[in-house]
């Protein structure tokens, strides 16, 4: 549930919201919509509570095309509220449920015929290690959300997960916590490259001494910034959907960060992600589609 308001309210004080929007969200459910938008097809592995929203969750990803194998689990979906300022910039408090994460069961048999990437947010270490290393056994590339609070108990509690990955997104909260040169933090645990996002700034890419900068294009921007729920999440799957269809990261981060741009004029995470034709009418012609994201 996204709440606008005006300010923010002082302790014991009542406002009015000036508009209300609510959808499904989450960063592997923002992701897999994000990229079914950019043309490559996604399938979502996910936990849903046995409540009205879990079967709302799988309506809507289905909607959008998304394939989804899930795990019902007795309990409340989890569910966020979001409280955004005129600025566009999000509070966010989250109610975990039952639904962090993937089912260990699932994780374990679910196929992976056809997956070209995986792309995660490792709530749980233990369960996120076994689906990095199904991938690794079978040669599949997948990449990480770093969020600061999946590495509370340090970065190395993610070595498993992050040994070998393609891709980190790192957003400037986390690479704060990873210290003065995040990428080379990242590095000494096997990441080949990470993207660091920097909101209205744009977002970088790193690999070795290789660096690609994109900043917002201002003169295709959507508009003013109304709401950046899950404009992280769009820049994550359009840049994994462009390397999937074979851009050089040059092309990948602009795709990416354009797309995470016009995400941020419309209010709601998945209804504001734009579809390839947006993109190729700025672009070009679509590319071909390699593979799927899981």
């Amino acid at each position: 549930m996204t709440l606008f308001v005006d300010r923010m309210p002082d302790p014991d004080e009542k406002l009015f919201t000036s508009r209300t929007v609510e959808s499904a969200g989450g960063v592997a459910a923002n992701a897999a919509v994000a990229c079914v938008r950019a043309g490559v097809p996604a399938r979502a592995w996910l936990s849903l509570g046995d409540d009205a929203a879990g079967q709302a969750v799988r309506a809507q990803l289905g909607s959008d095309r998304v394939t989804v194998a899930a795990t019902c689990v007795p309990g409340p979906t989890c569910r966020s509220v979001i409280i955004l300022e005129p600025s566009g910039e999000k509070r966010l408090l989250l109610s975990p449920g039952v639904s962090m994460y993937p089912a260990a069961e699932l994780v374990r048999t679910a196929s992976l015929d056809g997956i070209g990437w995986m792309h995660t947010v490792v709530y749980d270490p233990h369960t996120g290690g076994e689906a990095v290393a199904r991938c690794r056994e079978r040669g599949i590339p997948w990449s990480l959300d770093l969020e600061s609070a999946t590495f509370e108990a340090g970065i190395a509690s993610l070595g498993a997960s992050l040994s070998g990955a393609a891709v980190v997104f790192c957003n400037a909260r986390a690479a704060a916590k990873l210290g003065p040169d995040p990428a080379a933090a990242l590095a000494s645990y096997g990441v080949q490259a990470i993207v660091l996002t920097r909101g209205a700034a744009g977002a970088t890419w790193r690999r070795g001494a290789e660096r690609v900068v994109a900043v917002p294009d201002a003169s295709i921007a959507g508009g003013p910034i109304i709401d950046t729920t899950g404009a992280g999440d769009c820049l994550a799957a359009w840049f994994i959907a462009e390397t999937l269809c074979g851009a050089d990261p040059v092309t990948a981060l602009r795709a990416a960060v354009t797309a995470a741009t016009l995400s941020c004029s419309t209010a709601g995470a998945q209804p504001a992600f734009p579809t390839r034709a947006t993109l190729d009418a700025l672009y070009g012609a679509r590319r071909s589609t390699v593979g799927k994201v899981a």
